[in-house]
């Protein structure tokens, strides 16, 4: 008896890649300022990158993600790409437009609501491949030390630069994972381990 037509998912790429690698950049870059690596006057300089790649790229791959029938994938990338749309416009439009020092509540509110997320996410991502689990749990690390350090004002100013390097390991592990998932799928064989 002849094979049915392939599913859906069959014909479909695989978007984490995608998804992984665009979060990983843009959080490389924002990351290496919140560590004081590169001037905080730079930040402007994420944002292309964050409505472009790691908001519409995130964006994309959560809607293929959605195709294939993965949840986890669509809910994480879709909520992660709005993430980094969300960054652009309280950057470019709300913060340009107030005073830094009155808006220390409201962003890290913003940030530890972002934490919350990533750790019901992180929990979610304990069903999935330990690279996932290494990248949820540091990222939600890296907000929440964000947050206090927001709180904190000009006192916080360690916990910003300690969350900002946590936010360079998320970013690596991200890269990672997008790099093994490719090379895997590429050569048809497990040659870096994301289980």
């Amino acid at each position: 008896m002849p094979a049915g037509p392939p599913s859906p998912a069959a014909l479909t790429a695989d978007p984490a890649p995608l998804g992984l690698i665009a979060f990983g950049m843009t959080t490389m870059m924002l990351s290496c300022i919140n560590a004081g690596i590169i001037a905080a006057g730079a930040t402007m300089a994420v944002l292309p990158m964050a409505a472009a790649f790691g908001g519409l790229g995130q964006i994309l791959a959560g809607m293929w993600e959605f195709k294939r029938g993965n949840t986890f994938g669509a809910t994480a990338f879709t909520a992660y790409g709005a993430f980094w749309w969300s960054y652009f416009l309280l950057v470019d439009v709300f913060l340009a437009k107030t005073t830094p020092s009155t808006v220390g509540p409201i962003v890290g509110l913003y940030l530890f609501c972002w934490g919350i997320f990533t750790l019901y996410m992180f929990v979610a991502s304990l069903g999935g491949p330990r690279a996932l689990w290494v990248v949820f749990f540091l990222l939600t690390v890296t907000f929440i030390l964000l947050a206090f350090g927001t709180w904190a004002g000009t006192g916080g100013s360690s916990l910003t630069k300690l969350g900002g390097y946590v936010g360079i390991l998320t970013a690596l592990a991200a890269a990672y994972t997008s790099f093994a998932i490719v090379l895997n799928a590429n050569f048809k064989r497990t040659i870096l381990p994301v289980a």
